[in-house]
């Protein structure tokens, strides 16, 4: 990883927009490697920046969380996207996603991710504006959520269970394999 002290504001700026969603500062400073004291040092930075100038974005802090929104004044445009997006039919993106929650769910937005190589945030928030995923609390850790299909969908496809999609037990297997996979090349590169 390269040295966030160099510009940790930018490499907090980085972090806020691929989290997505409000992050501890404890956490951050965990994540980019540095004390807390200059994850709030850089947030302030950060906020003055994007305060200082005609941005589409802002800094939010609600207690010891931060997360990048847009700003009021980007919300017509925003409104505009997520109508758009609802009257449009699905991307090869939200059918990707759903295929991952459908024969992987429930999981977390991090192993969505971490399959498709992006973020997903917006996708996310999409499909479930659509009715199509639902979006629970992680029972085995404290402020993560777990995506999975929404009853909505099932019904939608005729079956009650995710189990019954087409060829459910193969491609679930798959994805395994694929997350297996990638984890042992991972342990051995470290």
């Amino acid at each position: 990883m390269p040295n966030p002290e160099k510009n940790i504001t930018a490499f907090l700026e980085a972090l806020l927009f691929v989290h997505g969603e409000a992050i501890k500062i404890k956490k951050a400073a965990e994540i980019l490697g540095v004390k807390e004291k200059e994850v709030i040092e850089a947030a302030d930075e950060l906020e003055e920046g994007l305060n200082s100038s005609s941005r589409g974005l802002s800094l939010l802090r609600e207690g010891d969380k931060l997360q990048l929104v847009t700003t009021p004044e980007a919300g017509e445009l925003i409104k505009d996207v997520a109508k758009y997006e609802l009257d449009t039919k699905l991307t090869s993106a939200s059918l990707e996603t759903l295929a991952i929650i459908g024969y992987l769910g429930p999981c977390s937005r991090a192993i969505i991710e971490y399959i498709r190589g992006v973020n997903c945030s917006f996708i996310l928030r999409s499909l479930s504006i659509r009715g199509l995923i639902d979006r629970v609390s992680d029972l085995e850790r404290a402020n993560n959520y777990l995506y999975k299909l929404s009853f909505d969908f099932l019904k939608h496809m005729g079956v009650s269970s995710q189990e019954e999609l087409p060829e459910y037990e193969k491609y679930k297997d798959l994805v395994k394999d694929f997350m297996e996979d990638n984890n042992e090349h991972e342990d051995n590169n470290n």
